[in-house]
């Protein structure tokens, strides 16, 4: 029986195929839909089918995609985040931790949570669990890093508009976070369905013991 730490060809081409669509989207309309200082990031969707395909490895891979695209829109390549420009504006350093990091943790974080999830549910649940955590973690660091690295900034006081923290991120996000947890949920737990089908997705442990049995 194969190792369930190596990776199928098939497998890896499927990384491949998600890298190249983060990269789509990041380059084009598709990944992102501006709405007020933030934008919705159809981009977490990717980076959840990695993590269940490929486990956090995957998921670090695409995260880090998405996290280097989203730092390079501070500076006009592939488009332009109009709140990453401030931010480089004001400490480019921080700006790449801020934009890339929080992508990266998730991806990372999404492998885990997947991997626990088919433990206890079967394979179209695990893949919503995972979609939906894509996207909420992604909001929890990027606001986190945010508010960290920037919120005794002028500019992030302005957007919390003189709310505490919590309040103040909360209204910030508003229907952005909704519409990614609720895409990211949709879409995963399908796709991850279908690629299941496919094979694509490794046999969790306990699937191995009862064929055995």
């Amino acid at each position: 029986m194969k190792n369930n730490n190596r990776f199928t060809t098939a497998q890896l081409t499927l990384l491949g195929l998600m890298a190249a669509i983060l990269l789509l989207m990041a380059y084009t309309p598709l990944g992102y839909l501006n709405i007020g200082p933030l934008a919705i990031s159809f981009n977490v969707i990717p980076v959840a089918i990695s993590a269940v395909v490929l486990g956090p490895v995957g998921g670090a891979v695409a995260g880090a995609i998405f996290g280097l695209t989203s730092f390079l829109q501070c500076i006009g390549v592939g488009g332009s985040s109009a709140m990453g420009v401030v931010l480089f504006g004001i400490n480019p350093g921080f700006a790449f931790i801020q934009r890339f990091v929080p992508r990266l943790l998730d991806g990372i974080c999404l492998g885990y949570i997947f991997r626990g999830m088919r433990k206890v549910s079967n394979t179209y649940v695990a893949c919503a669990v995972t979609g939906f955590f894509s996207a909420f973690l992604n909001t929890l660091f990027f606001m986190a890093a945010l508010v960290g690295l920037f919120g005794n900034t002028e500019y992030v006081k302005n957007l919390m508009g003189g709310h505490n923290i919590i309040i103040g991120c909360c209204l910030m996000v508003g229907i952005n976070a909704v519409c990614e947890m609720v895409s990211s949920t949709v879409i995963t737990g399908a796709v991850g369905a279908a690629l299941s089908k496919a094979h694509l997705i490794p046999s969790t442990q306990i699937s191995r013991e009862k064929a055995k049995a």
